[in-house]
């Protein structure tokens, strides 16, 4: 795909800075690109290699001010980082996408497959299943009986949909992906062993969800576990059963999510964030990257951190005391012999 700097600032809403008419065949890291390439600016630190760079157009934010003369054309927009995501998009939105099904797929006379669908080799497709139009299913994905996949998503390769999971339309699930295996429910017995609480319930993914690569999405003992629309979930995740996550939550890699806690809309979790069950969060939340949170967050668009969960400025506090600890463990120490001393004087 070839695009002009006019073009792409047209389709941007943005200001050409420089050659109205560079042209442009890819994308390119600033500090990594070619002539010939697109790329983009928005964190500061990366600021000095704009006056380095052999991009031939550039995206940067509107008050970017220089503070020499750059090579490149600019293209100026509101948001550098949501316009490169526009263009990508656009990019992608061309790229052919497979269509019919492989003659190593296994597909139950009794499934539904829509139109303009892709079923990869060594794909199965289950007893009244259902794929809508335009799904693209890659090999070694297994779709469970009853269970459904919206129209224009994508599952890659070597996903499992368990038994009467849905998958909503436009959804992104990469490779790995566990929809609907069993919640981790057993009862303890007098003689110190579990006996299995069978998992009836299943796992509902709204629509515009992306899912990343290994994680787990466990399906509810009774009920549905729901993931709701526009949910954003890295790799590596655990997501137990019976938890709701609310609209447009993002959520980063190796968090853990127990049974049935309620997360609200619009939050987002750093890396490695742990949430106990049967608590809920608020919308807006943000946890910080290792947070441990054990009670139930009601303060809407509060950051929160630590372990135990603390709002961030007490988190900040406590750990600036925390550094100085061995500094006040000796001064103790040295008070202590102190007093000591004085009361053997008496």
């Amino acid at each position: 795909m070839e695009l002009t700097a006019l073009a792409i600032a047209e389709y941007l809403g943005g200001t050409v800075e420089g050659d109205p008419k560079a042209t442009v065949s890819e994308f390119a890291k600033i500090e990594e690109a070619t002539p010939g390439s697109l790329s983009f600016l928005s964190n500061p630190k990366y600021e000095h290699y704009l006056y380095t760079t052999k991009a031939t157009v550039v995206l940067v934010n509107r008050d970017l001010k220089l503070e020499k003369p750059v090579e490149p054309t600019l293209v100026r927009v509101d948001d550098s980082y949501g316009a490169l995501a526009k263009l990508l998009q656009l990019a992608n939105a061309q790229q052919p996408r497979k269509q019919g099904i492989h003659p190593l797929a296994c597909v139950e006379k009794s499934a539904t497959l829509g139109q303009g669908v892709y079923i990869g080799p060594y794909v199965y497709v289950g007893e009244e299943a259902v794929v809508e139009d335009n799904a693209q299913i890659y090999p070694h994905s297994f779709i469970g009986d009853r269970a459904r996949v919206g129209e224009g998503t994508t599952i890659y390769a070597g996903v499992k949909i368990y038994q009467d999971c849905e998958v909503g339309r436009n959804c992104i699930v990469h490779a790995g992906v566990v929809i609907g295996a069993d919640g981790f429910g057993f009862a303890p017995q007098p003689d110190g062993s579990y006996n299995k609480i069978p998992q009836m319930g299943n796992v509902i993914v709204a629509d515009n969800v992306e899912i990343g690569a290994n994680t787990t999405i466990d399906r509810a003992a009774m009920g549905a576990t729901r993931i709701a629309e526009g949910v954003k979930l890295d790799n590596l995740i655990q997501v137990a059963h019976n938890v709701e996550i609310g609209e447009h939550t993002v959520i980063a890699a190796q968090c853990g999510i127990a049974g049935s806690t309620k997360v609200g809309k619009h939050c987002m979790f750093g890396g490695q964030v742990g949430l106990v069950g049967h608590i809920e969060i608020t919308d807006g939340v943000q946890i910080g990257a290792q947070t441990g949170v054990s009670n139930s967050i009601r303060k809407a668009d509060e950051p929160i951190m630590g372990y135990p969960a603390m709002p961030l400025r007490l988190f900040y506090r406590t750990s600036a005391i925390v550094r100085r600890l061995p500094e006040m463990a000796a001064e103790l120490e040295r008070l202590k012999k102190l007093v000591e001393g004085e009361s053997k004087d008496r």
